[in-house]
């Protein structure tokens, strides 16, 4: 009897995580090296600045939270988050892309 209590208990759990959005896809950091190319020519040079759309300093991505970095990727593809360049290159990430270059450089 405590063992079937035990699984449901366990059922219950997974599938509220489950459809409470708080369990995501994982990333995968070794995937996302096939897939960097697209950010190392501004995010991979240390000090870089851009002058368009204003002169700034291009963000470290290194280091960031995992969590972060897939939200503001989420956020540049709908558009909630505006940049020229940021917008056109989430427009074309999966969902999973976004998870892997996130999980990527959240372990540098």
């Amino acid at each position: 009897m405590k063992k079937s209590a035990a699984v449901k208990l366990l059922l219950a759990t997974g599938m509220s995580l489950a459809f409470s959005g708080v369990v995501q896809a994982a990333g995968d950091a070794e995937a996302a090296k096939a897939k960097i190319s697209m950010c190392i020519g501004c995010h991979g040079i240390e000090g870089y600045r851009t002058s368009y759309p204003v002169v700034y300093h291009v963000p470290k991505l290194g280091g960031q939270h995992e969590a972060y970095l897939a939200k503001v990727l989420r956020d540049y593809k709908s558009g909630e988050r505006k940049h020229p360049q940021m917008s056109g290159i989430a427009a074309t990430l999966s969902d999973q892309d976004i998870e892997d270059l996130a999980a990527y450089y959240a372990s540098k």
